[in-house]
């Protein structure tokens, strides 16, 4: 398919954005063989278009953004660009400043939020202990209503069996003396006996 002029403006701009980021290269337009095609070298034969020339700025930028600091600085002496360089180099401190200082942020921001969610952590089990001891303070509670509920009311304990019995006859007497025997009596009543609690849930009667 034939390149059309838009698809080739498009082409050129990102080359040229391309170079202006990376490799602050010069961008020539060039047409072999009635092909068009964009590159970083001169055209064969001396032909072509120059569209995009790399000027000091972009190259000192492109050296300091990689991190060669010497060769910016070489490439500034050899073509006396000393202000040039020193606004560069400037601008590239500053850009460095500005990414740690994100970088610094980004870190605080982080510990922050885990220092958060660790004294969350804290809070939601402190709660939880809290709602464990309250339901168990309310269950002892409640035994202990039960417990003295019971210790009020009143005890009555039976007489045993023997008590009130019919005694059995004397049988090394005579019938005679069967008269001096009188008949038994009712049995007693049951006697009240009060209750103290003791230590360990007893009772003493």
């Amino acid at each position: 398919m034939k390149a059309t002029p838009t698809i080739k403006l498009c082409i050129a701009i990102l080359l040229l954005a391309v170079a202006q980021a990376a490799m602050a290269q010069n961008i020539y337009k060039c047409t072999q063989g009635g092909q068009l095609e964009y590159t970083d070298r001169p055209c064969p034969g001396g032909k072509g278009e120059l569209i995009h020339q790399a000027d000091d700025s972009e190259v000192i930028d492109h050296y300091l953004n990689l991190g060669q600091v010497d060769i910016a600085r070489r490439y500034a002496d050899a073509h006396h660009l000393d202000a040039l360089y020193k606004d560069r180099l400037a601008a590239y401190q500053q850009k460095m400043d500005d990414k740690a200082q994100q970088q610094a942020d980004a870190a605080a921001d982080a510990q922050q939020h885990a220092e958060d969610a660790r004294q969350q952590a804290i809070a939601d089990q402190s709660a939880n202990t809290n709602r464990l001891l309250q339901a168990q303070n309310d269950a002892l509670r409640q035994q202990n209503a039960e417990y003295a509920d019971q210790l009020s009311q009143p005890t009555y304990y039976a007489a045993p069996a023997y008590w009130g019995a019919v005694a059995p006859p004397y049988r090394g007497h005579d019938h005679d003396h069967d008269h001096d025997h009188k008949p038994p009596g009712p049995p007693p009543k049951p006697v009240f006996h009060p209750c103290t609690s003791l230590a360990g849930g007893r009772v003493q009667c």
